[in-house]
């Protein structure tokens, strides 16, 4: 099962930090990726106003060898950025391990948030930066299948029920088994079954419909 984890990070404990530091006022933001091994994130965004200084003092960083700004827009900038010579870094200790970047900001201080494969990449990374001396700090973890449940606003019993109902074929046409068959197999009533898939699916329908029913129509 995989792992989500929201931590924070000193730019002075890895070479992206320390290589995209500047003291123009400047925000880094990373798009969602899955870093490579052998290429330290050649692409990311900067916000801010002072873009010539934040180049200057990107371009004078020994790690850099080229910065390339790819688009402008509203105060954003797209860089690609190419390296002067692989490092051993916090970023490569993500790709060891198969993780994934979801987002990730900063400037001085960085937070991240990355999906593991499961506990034991989780694991895997912390030793890595144990043995690379990279300090951070692990603000919250959580799996992904808790991610939904709370997303879809399911308590632990809706979403047994949904499950089962699902695998029993419940929703199949023809029906594969009844109410009454779900709430044996459960061990409650019919109307405790009726009242959680009810209620079940009407919570996933609203999280799913509504909320893309809005996004698609510019709704907060």
């Amino acid at each position: 099962m995989s792992v989500t984890a929201d931590l924070s990070i000193s730019g002075e404990e890895f070479v992206l930090g320390t290589s995209l530091r500047t003291d123009a006022d400047i925000h880094i933001e990373l798009e969602r990726v899955v870093p490579s091994s052998q290429q330290v994130l050649p692409f990311f965004w900067a916000i801010g106003s002072d873009f010539e200084r934040f180049e200057a003092d990107v371009r004078g960083n020994q790690n850099v060898q080229n910065l390339v700004a790819l688009d402008r827009m509203n105060g954003r900038v797209l860089y690609r950025v190419e390296w002067s010579e692989e490092v051993e870094s916090f970023i490569h200790g993500i790709a060891a391990v198969g993780a994934t970047i979801l987002e990730a900001t900063g400037d001085r201080l960085w937070r991240f948030r990355l999906r593991f494969p499961d506990h034991g990449a989780l694991s895997e990374f912390h030793d890595y930066c144990v043995a690379h001396d990279i300090r951070y700090t692990l603000d919250r973890v959580a799996t992904d299948i808790g991610a939904e449940r709370e997303e879809f606003g399911l308590t632990p019993e809706q979403r047994e029920t949904l499950v089962l109902a699902l695998e029993k074929g419940y929703f199949d046409v023809p029906r594969g088994v009844t109410l009454t068959e779900l709430a044996d197999e459960i061990g409650v009533t019919q109307q405790s079954v009726s009242e959680r898939v009810r209620r079940g699916t009407g919570s996933v329908l609203e999280a799913v419909l509504l909320e893309a029913d809005g996004n698609e129509t510019g709704v907060p």
